[in-house]
């Protein structure tokens, strides 16, 4: 993978300064995801009585379920009510299935970013060029533009899935949570930006993981925003929040995400940016990085 994603310390590289003297880019990515109740589901919160594994799996189907019809919902009147636009991370098959949140993410002006057709890993997909493109296409009927930038189920990649992405027109991918800064990744012909996501921020190992309550969000944001912060007087930061609709979109967990928005929208060096308009900002900040470098 060097060979994509040469090592370059960060230490090493031009400082990147972003507009208006901030100093961290943040985006929030809200992920929304169709599961197969035919199939077994990605992830599960209760085993079955008796274990072993049992179709339809109507308790965590319904888990699930919840924040396509309520926490999606939810989330979106935090961002909207504190200003914040998110990028929605979407299988292609939610535009089909479930229109209305592809509909209201468009009316709050979020950025869609596509997330593969369904929620399984790009492993078991027969085709996988075809996948990327019948993602690209739903994405691109429902919204009338096609999605820059993909991250893939589960974070899931084949040794192929960076050159098929940049081939099918994607520009920037989110499955790589190694830096705070973006960078451009190898591929076979065209242009890929990674942009930096986050396996800590992300309350999938927050929660289901690592069983944290719900004021972990806000300690854990605070302190990797100051510390991002801090750091970001040399040279600018990106820091991403991964959310879930049927995670943080519950009652118990919702007030604690809005007063991350909160902080956030308190912090005078801060940009609250899409996933687009980060890659934007990095493309002509490298450059200029580059060109005044010695």
């Amino acid at each position: 993978m060097k060979d994509r994603i040469p090592y370059v310390p960060i230490v090493d590289r031009p400082p990147l300064r972003l507009p208006g003297g901030a100093r961290v880019a943040v985006w929030v990515i809200v992920n929304v995801e169709e599961w197969d109740i035919d199939r077994p589901l990605p992830r599960t919160l209760l085993p079955p009585p008796g274990g072993g594994s049992y179709l339809p799996d109507v308790t965590n189907y319904g888990w699930y379920d919840y924040g396509l019809r309520v926490g999606f919902w939810r989330l979106r009147e935090v961002l909207d009510r504190y200003g914040i636009r998110a990028t929605l991370s979407l299988n292609g098959s939610v535009c089909e299935s479930y229109p209305q949140i592809v509909r209201a993410a468009r009316e709050s002006r979020w950025e869609v970013l596509a997330h593969g057709y369904r929620q399984r890993p790009m492993h078991l997909e027969e085709d996988e060029a075809a996948a990327i493109r019948r993602t690209v296409e739903a994405i691109r009927a429902a919204t009338g533009t096609a999605p820059r930038g993909w991250m893939g189920p589960g974070l899931t990649e084949t040794w192929n899935t960076l050159d098929l992405l940049a081939e099918a027109g994607i520009e920037y991918v989110a499955d790589w949570a190694n830096d705070d800064q973006p960078y451009e990744i190898r591929v076979r012909s065209g242009r890929l930006v990674a942009l930096p996501y986050s396996l800590e921020l992300n309350d999938i190992p927050m929660f289901l993981v690592q069983h944290h309550a719900a004021e972990e969000w806000v300690r854990r944001v605070r302190d990797q925003f100051e510390t991002l912060d801090s750091e970001g007087e040399a040279t600018a930061r990106v820091m991403a929040i991964a959310v879930h609709p049927y995670i943080t979109g519950v009652p118990h967990r919702i007030r604690s995400f809005e007063r991350v928005c909160q902080y956030l929208r308190g912090q005078r060096s801060v940009l609250l940016w899409t996933g687009s308009e980060i890659l934007d900002w990095y493309t002509g900040a490298a450059a200029t990085a580059r060109a005044s470098s010695p």
